[in-house]
């Protein structure tokens, strides 16, 4: 049985696959890319898949069956990270050269207050299994909607509640933040895209496990 009162755990029995359990959810796993803040890919992601806690993905259900039916589909870019993935965002900000990405994903601010700031946490959520990045696709055109923002720009633009962009541009985030809070998740403050899981089932422990659909069928 999967530890659920602290620590970090290697254990992924309370974990399923994504796609296995909400297969119309589109993937765009960026941290397995190399077009993230860092430009390379992130320790512990050993495929481009999204893996959550059995919980999270039930609610994460909810929402996109709710969502589908008003013409829009889920696009997840980020689920559950493993530990040693926040340490390698941990150890990139230390390293005051590294600053390849800059321009695209953090142009207003210095890499080191991108922790000051709330934008990367040294203890992630994601790492508990039950936070998701993601955004809204229109079923008509097949495109992302409109948030004002990409994923991963940090910068106030960003804030769910920033009003200098659109109505439409703030009306979308809204669709987007109304259907998870119904379903049981929280947004950030900081970025439109993340949420968490209210009623997480690991709230004190943090998982080491790699994204692997492999080693989550093991």
């Amino acid at each position: 049985m999967t530890a659920k009162y602290g620590g970090v755990t290697m254990d992924p029995s309370g974990f399923v696959l994504l796609s296995d359990f909400v297969p119309q959810i589109i993937q765009e796993i960026r941290y397995y890319s190399t077009y993230n803040f860092i430009g390379e890919r992130i320790d512990g992601y050993e495929e481009p898949c999204a893996l959550l806690t059995k919980e999270a993905a039930r609610a994460l259900k909810s929402v996109a069956g709710e969502l589908i039916v008003r013409g829009y589909r889920l696009k997840v870019f980020d689920a559950y990270r493993p530990a040693c993935a926040v340490k390698h965002f941990v150890l990139w900000g230390i390293e005051d050269q590294d600053i390849r990405m800059k321009e695209y994903f953090y142009p207003s601010l210095e890499k080191q207050e991108l922790f000051a700031k709330g934008y990367i946490a040294k203890m992630s959520s994601h790492s508990r299994g039950s936070a998701v990045d993601l955004t809204l696709l229109d079923m008509k055109t097949g495109k992302e909607l409109d948030m004002g923002s990409p994923f991963d720009l940090f910068s106030e633009v960003s804030h769910p509640d920033y009003r200098g962009i659109t109505e439409e541009q703030y009306g979308n985030r809204m669709i987007l933040q109304k259907a998870m809070v119904r379903n049981g998740f929280e947004p950030l403050d900081c970025e439109w895209w993340h949420f968490r899981l209210k009623d997480e089932p690991y709230p004190e422990t943090y998982f080491e496990f790699p994204v692997s659909s492999e080693y989550l069928r093991r």
